[in-house]
């Protein structure tokens, strides 16, 4: 986590990320890169291109620098090598590419979540940016104060297709000194015994150099409330998932149990792409 992205609009949920993203640039002797996207109608250049000196947009990327200046000089900031972009596109695909274009290691997004017609038929630039990024994603969704990970919540149904991913994850966890809780989701449309559940995750973690971890079995109604309701009632840090990262029609149907979890959960969310 040597270089984390943070993408900012200045927003009060964007600060919360920024201050997030401060703390675990000086844990690791870091680099933060701020991003400020400008979405303006015809433009898909970034703000040095051919169309700059037309005055309307010199005039979004002057405030734009202007703020961004301004970000720059805040305490929390103090001793953290920061570079700041501004990008004319639109802003989850700005993010995607910049993300890997300047080899970034983490994003951290503020987000206040979406719900109803909005959730359905719009979603939220951090929604789409956790379906599409092959970088891992730590969503903040309010002011954190000090932000430690004692109690990581993994949840998942510890298939052979999320290993990639979940070295991701042991890495994630050592850097924080994290103790990972293994949680597997029993539904009523999913059901396996106890004994069945604990062997499929003790199988899978024998694949792993982990030993700060315990396995929960917890049983709900499907696996985004259950994912939910285990995090609080062990007062979890930090929840992470995997994600498919589907797109389209597929997406549409199917739903993604990390996207919900980017709306509706309260603590932050971390999501890594199988």
């Amino acid at each position: 986590m040597k270089k984390i992205l943070v993408p900012t609009d200045f927003s009060d949920h964007a600060e919360y990320a920024l201050k997030v993203a401060a703390q675990i640039a000086k844990k690791n002797n870091g680099e933060i890169v701020l991003l400020h996207m400008l979405e303006l109608p015809g433009q898909g250049s970034d703000a040095i291109g051919s169309g700059s000196d037309i005055p309307e947009i010199m005039f979004f990327k002057n405030k734009a620098i202007e703020k961004l200046e301004s970000l720059m000089d805040i305490s929390y900031l103090e001793g953290i090598p920061v570079s700041e972009i501004i990008q004319f596109e639109k802003t989850f695909e700005g993010i995607i590419n910049i993300s890997k274009k300047n080899n970034i290691d983490l994003i951290v997004m503020g987000s206040h979540g979406a719900s109803g017609f909005q959730e359905m038929f719009i979603g939220s630039n951090t929604e789409k940016v956790v379906r599409s990024s092959d970088i891992p994603v730590l969503v903040i969704k309010k002011e954190e104060g000090e932000f430690s990970v004692e109690k990581f919540v993994f949840a998942s149904d510890f298939t052979d297709e999320i290993k990639g991913s979940f070295a991701k994850v042991v890495e994630f966890a050592k850097k924080f000194n994290a103790h990972l809780n293994l949680v597997m989701i029993n539904t009523p449309n999913s059901f396996k015994s106890t004994e069945v559940s604990n062997k499929i995750m003790q199988d899978f973690v024998s694949n792993f150099d982990i030993s700060d971890y315990t396995f929960h079995i917890y049983n709900d109604t499907n696996v985004e409330k259950g994912v939910l309701n285990f995090a609080k009632s062990i007062n979890a840090d930090l929840i992470g998932m995997s994600t498919h990262g589907r797109k389209g029609l597929s997406h549409f149907f199917n739903g993604s149990i990390s996207e919900d979890l980017v709306n509706h959960a309260q603590r932050p969310v971390v999501t890594f792409k199988i």
